[in-house]
């Protein structure tokens, strides 16, 4: 003689409440969500503090945009200079050789 189980565990977890595991990965979406907000969120301050703590003589106009670009910078390298975009400010960064930072900042807009 055989006898049937049957297991209504995951029916009554639905009951009580989802599973901990569809919980946790839904914090996690919506941790995604809001994640690119706050990096978006860049200023000028943050500019200039990374610019001027690093030096680079051999520094070309792509590494800059690199560099910059990396640090969550919206960066495009346009001939000698690194267009950056904080807002609605357009900044031109030109790098700076053996002078003291990575490049010198003017506002182009």
């Amino acid at each position: 003689m055989s006898e049937k189980i049957h297991c209504y565990d995951s029916i009554l977890t639905w009951h009580i409440g989802p599973p901990l595991y569809l919980v946790v990965i839904f914090v996690f979406l919506i941790s995604l969500y809001f994640s690119p907000l706050s990096s978006a969120v860049t200023d000028k301050s943050g500019l200039m503090k990374l610019i001027s703590e690093t030096e680079d003589s051999y520094l070309s106009v792509n590494d800059l945009a690199f560099i910059l670009a990396t640090h969550d910078f919206d960066a495009t390298p346009k001939g000698d200079y690194v267009e950056v975009r904080l807002n609605d400010v357009v900044l031109k960064l030109v790098p700076n050789g053996s002078h003291p930072g990575l490049a010198n900042v003017t506002i182009m807009s």
